[in-house]
Order: C-alpha cells, then sequence, then structure tokens
C-alpha cells in the first residue's frame, strides 16, 4: 500500500537535506529514514497500540535489531 503524505515546507526541506547528505533521491530517503527510526521507539508501546497485525511477521518493530539502549 502506497501512501503519499503532503509534507511541510519545513518538513521538505528537512527531507531534502538528508536526501543531498546521502547522496539519494528524497524518495529513497524517505524510505531509508522509516528503516533505522523504529530503532528509537518503544517496541512495546507502537505493538500495543497498532491497528493491524496482519504483518506483525514483517514490521520493522518486530524485526528490528535494537542498538539504541533506553
Amino acid at each position: 500500500m502506497a501512501y503519499t503524505p503532503e509534507l511541510t515546507d519545513s518538513g521538505s526541506a528537512t527531507l531534502r537535506r538528508i536526501a543531498w547528505s546521502l547522496g539519494k533521491p528524497m524518495t529513497q530517503t524517505i524510505n531509508a529514514i522509516f528503516e533505522y527510526l523504529p530503532k528509537f521507539f518503544d517496541k512495546n508501546e507502537v505493538c500495543r497500540c497498532c491497528k493491524d497485525t496482519t504483518r506483525c511477521n514483517t514490521c520493522k518493530f518486530e524485526t528490528i535489531e535494537r542498538k539504541v539502549s533506553n
């Protein structure tokens, strides 16, 4: 399922700058951010609030290797 959110001017500018620093297009950069970001969230809280339990086997919050200590 693809979803195209509207970004604020500030959000778009931030994404553009991150993309430039990675040498990637914004579309690839936002996907890279979503691959990396789950490391910083409380998996238990995310799972508790989740409304779609059909994808748990492939969910990044379930499969991500945690490298950040709380």
